[in-house]
Formats: structure tokens, C-alpha cells, sequence
């Protein structure tokens, strides 16, 4: 089962708030498929098997350090062969800071990005054929 985290609303006195780690990961997974230029999730150290993005696992290639008010987000991706590696990097970190900040109320420390692989037109082309036959 998910580690949860408590955030714990002391001023309404209504009781308190438990997000699961699972729960921001899955957030910083879904905005990282949002970036132009980001052609899939890598496993990471573990493995290092890419997988492209559309799949349900939208956890996969992102690590997450979840404290009481702060997050921390490490994200493992394949960029598309051609486009500018640093200015999608900061795309992405622009954008899971945001979602996670908006939906989560935590606070968001870094997300580091760590670029795994390149993916050439003709990968994603088999890629596409596997899954349609």
C-alpha cells in the first residue's frame, strides 16, 4: 500500500489531510505528458526500460520525497530526438511544479530531470506499429 503523508489543517480544526506519495507522482507523471518534446518515461536507475507515454502508469519514471509541507520530484524522461533539451527540461519542471502546487497545496522544492535516452522518428514508428497490431 502508498505511504501516505499527513497535512495536517490545525487552524479550522476540522481534522486533517493525507495525500499518498502515489498520488503526487501520478500528478507529476500526467504533467509531464503535457510537454512537447518529451517522448516517454524511463524506469530510471532501476531497469532503465523506456516506456512510452499514453500507457496508464503515469507513476513510472518519477520519484517523489514527500515531507508535511514540501515535495521533491525527481522525473526520468526520453526526449524526441530534435528538440532543445533544456528548454523541454524547463518546461517540465515549470509545469509538474505548477500542477503539484495547485492540486496538492504542497510546496515544491526541485524537480530535477534526469534525460535517460533520445527517441529517434523511426523508434516511435515501431513503437506505433507494435501497439496497433
Amino acid at each position: 500500500m502508498a505511504e501516505e503523508k499527513e497535512l495536517v489543517k490545525k487552524e479550522n480544526g476540522l481534522g486533517s489531510i493525507k495525500i499518498a506519495d502515489e498520488v503526487v507522482s501520478i500528478i507529476a507523471g500526467l504533467a509531464a505528458t503535457e510537454i512537447d518534446g518529451i517522448a516517454g518515461m524511463s524506469g530510471g536507475l532501476v531497469g532503465g526500460i523506456a516506456e512510452m507515454l499514453g500507457r496508464k502508469n503515469f507513476s513510472k519514471g518519477v520519484k517523489v520525497e514527500v515531507g508535511e509541507r514540501e515535495a521533491a520530484i525527481d522525473l526520468f524522461i526520453i526526449v524526441k530526438y530534435g528538440v532543445r533539451i533544456p528548454d523541454v527540461a524547463l518546461s517540465a519542471q515549470e509545469n509538474i511544479k505548477r500542477a503539484i502546487e495547485t492540486m496538492t497545496g504542497l510546496s515544491v522544492v526541485e524537480v530535477n530531470v534526469h534525460v535517460q535516452g533520445v527517441s529517434f522518428p523511426e523508434d516511435e514508428e515501431k513503437e506505433e506499429d507494435v501497439r496497433v497490431h
